[in-house]
Order: C-alpha cells, then sequence, then structure tokens
C-alpha cells in the first residue's frame, strides 16, 4: 500500500533480526518471503532488484541478520552502484539475490561490532552493511544498521544517560567513522535501521511517577534489586509503574500514544551528541517500540519496555541538502510510520518519502523520487 501511495522510482528497504528470533528454524522462510516479494504484483514495475541477506547464522564472526533490499523502477534510466573492491561504478541490470556469505560480495561493505562494545551479550547480532548508489550523477551511501539494546531496565533507570546509551554512541561513532574514511571518495549518505535509541529512562520515570512514591523488592538470597513498584502517593496507593529487568508497565499507555507521544519526545536525547554530524526530519509518529505482536492487536504497546523511538532514518547535512523540500507548496518529503493500526511485529517499520533535488550532485542531475524504509 505504502508503494502504491508513493510510487517511488529507487526504494531501499532495510530489514533487521532477519528470520526472526529464532533464526535457525525461521530463515527457511526467507528466500520464500524474498521471492514472493520481487514477484508480487506490487513491485512488477521494479524491473531490477538487489537483495543481500545476512542467513549466515552458523558464522558466529560475521551473522549480523541484516537484510537490504533495493528496487528500481522501469522508467529509472542510468544507474549505477559501487564496487568496493575495484573501486568503479557499475551499471545495474536484472534482479540479483546474494546472501549466506556476503564477505566475498565486493558491492557491499559488511561489519559486526566487535565483542567487548556490549560483553553482556555473549552473541551479539549487531552490526552494518553499507552500499553506495549513482543516480544521474548523483551519488550517495545507504547504510543499514542495528545497534545495542537496553539488556535491563533496572540498569537503564540507574543513570542518566543510561550505560547502555554510551554503548551506542560508541558503535555508532564507530560507523560514521567508517563510512568517512580515507579508502573512498566522500558522499553524501543516509544511515537507516534499528538504532534502539531509547528515552532517558531516569528522566521518564522520572516525570511519569513525579508524585509516586517508590517500593524497592530485592532478591532473598543476593539482595539484588528485582522490582521497582511506583505508588500514587493518594488515590488508595494505586500502582502506576512496575519495573523489572525486561517489565515496563505503565498504567496508562495513552501517554505514549496522545498526539504521537510528542510529549515525550524531550526525552528522546540520544542523537543530540550526534546533531553536527547527522540530520534527521521532524518526528510527527508515535514510538515505533515495542508493539504487540499479538495480530489482533496492531495499535498495542507490550509492557516490556518503555516505549521509544528506536528505527530512525538519518542522514549526512550533505544529504539533507540532496532532498527537494518543496514544489507548488506541496509536501513532498514524508517522513512517517507504516501500519499504525495493523500488527507488524514488536518494531513498527518507518519510512522517509522524497524527491531528489534538481541538480543535485551536480548541475545535470534530474528529479527523481526516492523512498527509504526502515
Amino acid at each position: 500500500m505504502v508503494v502504491h501511495a508513493h510510487k517511488p522510482h529507487f526504494m531501499a528497504l532495510h530489514c533487521q533480526e532477519f528470520g526472526g528470533k529464532n533464526y535457525e528454524a525461521s530463515m527457511s522462510h526467507v528466500d520464500k518471503f524474498v521471492k514472493e516479494l520481487l514477484s508480487s504484483d506490487a513491485m512488477k514495475d521494479y524491473n531490477r532488484a538487489r537483495v543481500y541477506l545476512d542467513e549466515n547464522y552458523k558464522s558466529q564472526e560475521h551473522f549480523t541478520a541484516l537484510g537490504s533490499f533495493y528496487f528500481l523502477h522501469e522508467s529509472l534510466k542510468n544507474i549505477y552502484q559501487f564496487d568496493f573492491k575495484a573501486k568503479k561504478y557499475k551499471k545495474v541490470t536484472g534482479k540479483e539475490i546474494y546472501s549466506d556469505t556476503l564477505e566475498s560480495t565486493p558491492m557491499l561493505e559488511k561489519e559486526k561490532f566487535p565483542q567487548d562494545y556490549f560483553p553482556e551479550c555473549k552473541w551479539s547480532r549487531k552490526g552494518f552493511i553499507r552500499t553506495r548508489w549513482c543516480i544521474t550523477d548523483c551519488a550517495f551511501d545507504l547504510v543499514n544498521i542495528h545497534l545495542f539494546h537496553d539488556a535491563s531496565n533496572l540498569i537503564a533507570w540507574e543513570t542518566s544517560p543510561s550505560v547502555y546509551s554510551g554503548i551506542r554512541h560508541k558503535a555508532l561513532g564507530y560507523v560514521l567513522d567508517r563510512i568517512i574514511d580515507q579508502r573512498f571518495e566522500k558522499v553524501s549518505y543516509f544511515v537507516f535501521g534499528d538504532f534502539n535509541f531509547r528515552l532517558d529512562a531516569k528522566a521518564v520515570v522520572e516525570t511519569l511517577c513525579a508524585k509516586a512514591t517508590m517500593q524497592t523488592i530485592r532478591a532473598a538470597d543476593t539482595n539484588e534489586v528485582v522490582k521497582l513498584i511506583f505508588r500514587e502517593s493518594d488515590n488508595d496507593r494505586k500502582v502506576m509503574l512496575q519495573l523489572e529487568k525486561k517489565l515496563f508497565d505503565y498504567f496508562n499507555q495513552d501517554v505514549f500514544r496522545d498526539n504521537n507521544g510528542t510529549a515525550l519526545l524531550e526525552f528522546d536525547r540520544e542523537l543530540s551528541v550526534f546533531k553536527d554530524r547527522l540530520y534527521e526530519l521532524d518526528i510527527s509518529f508515535p514510538p515505533s517500540y515495542p508493539y504487540s505482536e499479538d495480530s489482533s492487536q496492531g495499535k498495542q504497546y507490550m509492557n516490556t519496555r518503555c516505549p521509544a523511538w528506536c528505527d530512525r532514518i538519518l542522514m549526512s547535512h550533505s544529504a539533507k541538502e540532496l532532498i527537494l523540500k518543496s514544489e507548488n507548496d506541496e509536501k513532498i518529503v514524508i517522513y512517517d510510520h507504516i501500519g499504525p493500526n495493523v500488527c507488524m511485529g514488536d518494531h513498527k517499520p518507518v519510512f522517509l518519502s522524497f524527491r531528489i533535488a534538481a541538480g543535485a550532485g551536480k548541475p545535470i542531475a534530474n528529479v527523481h523520487k526516492c523512498c527509504v524504509v526502515q
């Protein structure tokens, strides 16, 4: 429906946790899904495609579970993809699918973050995949990224900013340094995926439970804090919030949905340290995670984590200049989420639809419509 509504000439779709949490059992469904997507009626006008699937889950050293899809409309002429090994562009023709060991594919760069970035997780799948494209002399990188999650709500609540925020900061800085290093010509870039950005947990809880009293529950054997209960001071000491390692149960979910959760954007602070390097359009959609995986509960959040804008589409400041801002007062840049009332899994996808400005890259560049989906 989104493709039909926006009719992009070039479409990039970035997926994370490809194959799902139980990828050993579920990876067999991936190939069927990809084939159905490529041959679907909605995609019939896209006569060229590149699909990169990291399905090699037996390789602890390399597996990222990332999937990157790129679709080119038949009306789009002269599009090239960069060969990182040969250091030159190659014209894109036909439909090609690459899977298993992407390490040998010269048309992308793939890295998994070092284990010591997140030692708590004995086998993390976090990393990034980068491709480079050139449309009528306008070159740009598209980076599929998956950053580290919050392992415990209780630990995230302890400090502001949280220890997990620091880990994500380090990993994202690593990616940005990598894609602008000296090995290749610098171009504009779009970075989109699951950044796992979270609201500042301590500040959110202090605001949501400003008039509450806190009860601490500890494990009998270790004296470790295992649960926090916040109760109203009066009103029969009604429970407002229960917090455990993997429980964030707030009594009123409407606060995360009303006016698209705008009141909580002030606690979305992780990107602020990158403001000199990254740009994002204004967010006007509700937190993208963690939605219920019950197919009948498309709008409901799970009570496992504090809802947050984990899924984002970011860009370099030079990429911002590629985007055509408006045309005859028509709103042609759209940053939104997909399937607001439909179960899409625990993450709600987000998309950015825009036109590349005429003359972007070089004076002879033409206008083309792009859509990137996270």
